[in-house]
Formats: structure tokens, sequence, C-alpha cells
């Protein structure tokens, strides 16, 4: 059975993706009505208070696909650095040679954001703490101690953001390749 799309659905996927490449600054609200086939009404009816509402729920929905990602990744393979290194080096594949890069998840809307929108801020700081907790178990299971586990997934993130950022810069996969390449030589436990 078929089920059609929701018109909700289809406003925030696509708000998402264009968020990704275009940062909230650089999308209004005609680019995703006129991007997403869905008429006007429809947009206010889902988000009466308008593009704010509307990028928050995009910021959820992109945390889940980004979540779901790390986890496919992650679930795979038992030596959590073996784990990094493969993420890495998935998302380095995404801006090399036939890639498709989607942007920034939500780095460039909490950077763009972050002082002047306290609902995206929160939005985006969720979305990086959830992140950062599968990264924390993950450590975790390669016994480092739980505060080390919670430090290392903050670098980790931080890493993998300036990479993107670099990455999309660059237009290429190689700063996140080298990232890939150092990852057993940052994690090794003294």
């Amino acid at each position: 059975m078929n089920e059609k799309v929701k018109p909700k659905d289809v406003l925030i996927e696509t708000a998402s993706r264009l968020f990704r490449v275009r940062g909230y600054c650089g999308v209004g609200l005609n680019d995703i009505i006129e991007e997403s086939g869905v008429p006007k009404g429809s947009l206010y009816y889902y988000f009466p208070e308008g593009k704010e509402q509307l990028a928050i729920e995009a910021i959820n929905h992109t945390k889940k696909l980004v979540m779901e990602e790390i986890q496919t990744v992650f679930g795979g393979i038992s030596n959590p650095i073996d784990a990094f290194q493969a993420h890495v080096y998935e998302l380095s594949k995404m801006f090399g040679e036939g890639g498709n890069p989607v942007g920034s998840p939500i780095g460039t809307i909490a950077g763009e954001k972050h002082s002047t929108s306290e609902p995206i801020r929160l939005a985006c700081e969720s979305a990086f703490k959830d992140w950062q907790s599968i990264y924390t178990e993950k450590f975790l299971e390669a016994d480092y101690t739980r505060q080390q586990s919670i430090s290392l997934a903050i670098v980790f993130h931080a890493l993998i953001e300036g990479g993107i950022l670099l990455a999309l810069t660059m237009k290429s996969g190689k700063p996140l390749e080298a990232i890939a390449e150092q990852i057993p030589l940052l994690l090794i436990k003294k």
C-alpha cells in the first residue's frame, strides 16, 4: 500500500535539505514552498509561527537522520576506534569525487542563529548533545572513563564539524579523510 506523504513531512524534509545547503538566512519561505510544491496555505496551517517553527522541526528531522547514520556505522563495527574512523570516512565520501554533499547538518544554522533565536539555539544544542551521547557510549565501550568519554565525544564532534566546514569550503573529502587517518593516534589511551 502506497501511503501518500503528508504535506507537513514534505515541508520539513524540504526545509531540512535547504537549510543544510544554504543555511537559515539563505532560505526564504517562498523557496521552501516552491521546492516542496506544497501550497503556501498549508505551510502556515502546519507552521502558524512561520519560519522559525519550521526550522526547529527541520533541525529535529536532521538530528534523527544523522543519529540513524551514526548508529548504522557504529552498529556494524565492534572496535570503537575502527567505528569512529569508519564514520568519518563515510562522511568524507559525501564530499569526495562523485559525492553529493548536502551541506552542514545544522552547523550553519547554529552559527547563524545562536545569538538571535533562543528556540533555534536550543534545538541545535539538543541535536549536538544527542549526537555526542552516541559518541560517549562508543568511548565507554572502549573502556574510557565516563568523564573522558564525555570530553572525547565533544572533541570528536568538534573535529567532525570543522572537517565538514573545511570539506565544504575545499569541495573535497580530503579534510575528513585526514581526520579519519589520525583517529587511531588521537585516541591512544595513556
